[in-house]
């Protein structure tokens, strides 16, 4: 199976990057099914059911959301309507929505796509990820009724994201860490044939902070003082994320490539 995921879509910036490369890729790459992490995608915090509508019909598979999952209120209701859209598997117990779902990609076959959300530096406490994603993995073994497994390690802390990627190694075919905006360059394949790169890094436009306009966090992070509220950056966007295949009988991967199209970055992909 050739999967595609893509980091955390930022403002409109990220979104017209989606709408612009997407149908594009699917096609050229062959692509079988696509995760798009979109809990940035409305005004950078959060997802309004206008915009998610947007991103599933640019060719997104799934959405994954975050620790802003439920920033739009309107998205309590819409998550339960809307079976494409995922929040983290440990946000809150009795949240509305799913953090594991079992999806059909193309031919047939089943991937399942799970988000956890890390602990380490964040601004609330969480569930325990570790025993949420074990309890998943093990009622979904790697090869049996999913042909893939991918997850979507929402956290602040590289280690935390290194940590998951082990805990899932041969228990997933790939593990994928969001949320810091930045692309790292550690994509591999674990030795037990998982997928693995710390974080995905931002559809967003990169000449900012972290998807912001930088005029903001200059100010405070100068002065100590906030002048206004963060926006995001409108420039012309890079699409970021991992490429991932993998076999279908065993569910590992057997190749990794990073991603980025368009915008400021160098580009790369499969």
């Amino acid at each position: 199976m050739k999967i595609l995921f893509l980091g955390d879509v930022m403002g409109r910036a990220g979104r017209a990057a989606i709408g612009e490369h997407l149908p594009r890729l699917r096609e050229a790459w062959g692509l079988d099914f696509v995760v798009v992490n979109a809990e940035n995608a409305t005004q950078g915090a959060g997802l309004t059911p206008e915009h998610g509508k947007d991103l599933l019909a640019a060719g997104a598979d799934c959405l994954t959301l975050g620790d802003h999952a439920f920033d739009r209120k309107e998205m309590l209701s819409f998550i339960e309507k809307e079976p494409r859209i995922l929040r983290p598997l440990n946000y809150a117990r009795g949240a509305p929505g799913k953090g594991a779902r079992l999806f059909e990609a193309r031919g047939g076959r089943k991937i399942l796509v799970v988000q956890a959300l890390g602990q380490v530096f964040m601004k609330r406490p969480f569930d325990d990820p570790f025993s949420a994603l074990d309890q998943v993995l093990k009622a979904h073994p790697l090869g049996g009724l999913a042909q893939a497994i991918l997850v979507d390690m929402h956290c602040e802390a590289t280690s935390e994201k290194m940590a998951t990627g082990h805990f899932c190694d041969g228990r997933a075919s790939a593990v994928v860490g969001t949320h810091t905006h930045v692309p790292t360059g550690d994509a591999q394949i674990l030795p037990a044939g998982t997928a693995f790169l710390s974080d995905a890094g931002m559809c967003g436009d990169y000449n900012s902070v972290i998807g912001m306009d930088k005029a903001e966090p200059m100010h405070r992070f100068l002065t100590g003082m906030s002048k206004g509220r963060f926006t995001p950056a409108e420039g012309e966007a890079t699409l970021s994320g991992l490429y991932v295949e993998t076999d279908d009988r065993t569910g590992k991967a057997h190749r990794v490539a990073m991603v980025r199209q368009g915008g400021r970055l160098e580009p790369s992909g499969p």
